[in-house]
């Protein structure tokens, strides 16, 4: 109990701090928003509870490209859907927004002090090893790889459908998604066999952001929208020790997902020694990262597990999310389905003119309607719907078009103040009706194929001026090798199935929990959910 008080004094005393530099600090109070619901929590209830991009839309909607919103205790914070601040933000002053420091937090959780985690420098010189596994002619590379496991998913589910006696079946297909891109995953970058059907790292991976992140309570918003405000020991105690179910995912899936990497990275090291140039797959280069003499391109052991455990979530939760989503309006849309079906037969009767069987990365790009309903699906549905910045330093936002301010202002930028938390909406941004049409609300891959239809009022992502992998400094560095292990999915899948909506799959949610993932409504807790109708596609006359 003596010691109780004093710890609360300087908690207290730490809260009070962070509200005076707040009030006294450069204001955003005259940028237009919605009230807030309480002071406690402000808008956070609106945000958090809502699907994904809901909100965003809304706010959008009603208030323009950059949004005042309220977080605990009367905080302004910026909801930013606005091409051009967004431009700022990731491209023109990337390392000038950093990450909010409680989801840097997060981010070691999840995967460690790994390339996502790393800031500055650190992030530069993390990016600068990594870089050479990524590039166009690796990826090509990669493409067999990704044609194998998307035929072995085919092999068996045709097997479970020529077993049905109306000879179709209902899959849910995002958990055969998942295992199966992990798989892909792990032959492609780390020449590392899995089986996830039985799987340990699989197991954990599995809903991990549905149970760790989803369904919010209003005590959950507020106990997070607290953690800025909280000295650095009692986060440690909290981390480490509260006994919180979410928590204990967390930190379960820490210890899993290290020891399956640490395995992996001493598998190859093994396997490499002696070698001296080696190959340039991505656990190659780590472990030669390892092994370096030079600061500036030595990886230590502990970046190196991070990477690893990066990479594999990726490959295992936004990849495998993205295809179901693809999937999903897929589905919906059969004339989008017949289509895709028709150009990826008659690329295929293309390589088998040329003596091949195997479509290549070359193949996969020189299909437009395929690389139109890919774009087109992750605009619709970003698996990252935002991230989460706060400026370094005192800095300006420009904008691509004027807001009018709650005092009859019109401005074309704004100052924001060091520290302001920043949510970038790719969700916003992805809808926004300057850049994809008044139509943006609309599932339609014909505005990629129509000239005029999508515009670049400023440069933002790296695949389709999208900002599904991010942008600038911080763009994912394995965009390439998602984009064409997606390509090969979804050829694969198309060609030799035909899909349709199961009455579940007509209620899905856009669950919000760090990533946007598929459930069903009512059955939220059961986790991922998309079912569908497959059967075997008519082959063509």
């Amino acid at each position: 109990m003596a010691l109780a008080l004093p710890l609360l004094g300087l908690a207290l005393l730490a809260v009070f701090y962070r509200l005076y530099r707040r009030f006294s600090r450069i204001s955003v109070s005259d940028i237009p928003g919605p009230e807030p619901e309480s002071f406690v929590i402000g808008n956070l209830r609106q945000y958090f509870q809502s699907q994904a991009g809901e909100i965003d839309f809304k706010w959008q909607e009603a208030y323009g490209g950059v949004v005042r919103f309220k977080g605990p205790f009367g905080e302004d914070r910026l909801l930013v859907s606005d091409p051009k601040a967004l431009q700022y933000i990731y491209h023109i002053s990337g390392y000038n927004f950093s990450k909010q420091p409680e989801r840097r937090e997060m981010t070691r959780m999840l995967t460690g002090r790994g390339i996502v985690w790393a800031e500055g420098h650190e992030h530069k010189r993390h990016r600068k090893i990594m870089n050479p596994a990524f590039g166009y002619g690796e990826i090509k590379a990669y493409s067999p790889v990704f044609n194998h496991h998307s035929a072995k998913l085919t092999t068996k589910w045709k097997e479970h459908i020529l077993a049905s006696p109306n000879q179709k079946s209902v899959f849910e297909v995002s958990s055969w998604f998942a295992r199966s891109t992990l798989d892909a995953m792990g032959v492609a970058a780390f020449d590392y066999h899995f089986g996830t059907l039985d799987n340990e790292l699989g197991n954990v991976y599995a809903n991990l952001c549905v149970e760790a992140f989803g369904s919010l309570s209003e005590s959950d918003i507020f106990r997070q929208a607290l953690v800025p405000y909280l000295p650095k020991f009692v986060l440690s105690y909290i981390r480490e020790q509260a006994p919180s179910h979410r928590l204990q995912q967390l930190r379960h899936a820490f210890v899993v997902g290290n020891k399956v990497a640490k395995e992996m990275i001493d598998s190859k090291s093994k396997a490499l020694s002696g070698e001296i140039q080696g190959n340039r797959d991505i656990m190659s280069l780590l472990v030669r990262a390892n092994a370096s003499e030079k600061e500036e391109t030595r990886m230590s052991e502990e970046e190196m597990i991070a990477q690893v455990r990066t990479l594999l979530l990726a490959g295992y939760e936004t990849t495998a999310t993205s295809l179901t989503w693809a999937m999903l309006e897929i589905a919906r849309h059969s004339d989008v389905q017949e289509k895709l079906r028709r150009e990826i037969r008659q690329k295929q009767q293309e390589i088998q003119a040329r003596g091949e069987t195997e479509f290549s990365q070359s193949d996969f790009d020189a299909m437009p309607y395929l690389t139109a309903v890919l774009k087109e699906s992750l605009r619709f549905h970003p698996v990252v719907y935002g991230t989460y910045r706060e400026p370094v330093k005192d800095d300006v936002l420009p904008l691509s078009k004027p807001i009018t301010t709650r005092s009859g202002k019109v401005v074309a930028e704004i100052p924001v103040p060091k520290g302001i938390k920043i949510v970038a909406s790719i969700s916003g941004y992805h809808r926004n009706k300057d850049v994809f049409g008044p139509d943006s609300h609309v599932y339609d891959p014909e505005r990629w194929i129509i000239p005029g239809r999508v515009k670049n009022l400023a440069s933002v992502g790296v695949y389709g001026n999208l900002l599904s992998f991010a942008g600038g400094v911080r763009s994912c560095i394995g965009w390439r090798f998602a984009v064409s292990e997606l390509q090969a999915f979804i050829v694969e899948l198309v060609n030799n199935f035909e899909f349709s909506l199961t009455p579940e799959a007509q209620m899905v949610r856009r669950e919000a929990c760090l990533v946007m993932a598929p459930t069903i409504e009512g059955q939220v807790e059961k986790g991922n959910q998309l079912p569908l109708v497959v059967k075997i596609a008519a082959l063509e006359d």
